[in-house]
C-alpha cells in the first residue's frame, strides 16, 4: 500500500488508466473473436465485420494498448482469414 500522498495519487491514476485500457482491450478482442467465428461459417458477413475490428485495433494502437507491429499483425490475420 502506498504511504506518501503522491504515491496514493499515482495509485488512483493507475487504477483509472487500467480501467480505460481494459475497456479498449475488451472491445478489440470481442470484435476480433466475432470475425474469427463468422469466418468459419459466413465469409461475406465476416468481411463486413473486419472493418469494425480493424478500427478497434487501430484505436487500441493509438491509445498505446497495442504496439504498432502487433496491431499490424492482428489486422493482417483478420484479412487473411476472411479471404
Amino acid at each position: 500500500m502506498p504511504i506518501t500522498k503522491s504515491a496514493k495519487k499515482a495509485l488512483r491514476g493507475s487504477i483509472i488508466k487500467k480501467a480505460v485500457n481494459d475497456r479498449v482491450v475488451k472491445i478489440y478482442k470481442e470484435a476480433t473473436k466475432a470475425v474469427v467465428k463468422l469466418s468459419k461459417t459466413n465469409k461475406v458477413e465476416a468481411k463486413k465485420l473486419v472493418q469494425k475490428a480493424q478500427s478497434a485495433i487501430d484505436k487500441a494502437m493509438k491509445k498505446g494498448v497495442l504496439k504498432k507491429n502487433t496491431a499490424s499483425r492482428k489486422k493482417s490475420l483478420l484479412s487473411r482469414i476472411t479471404k
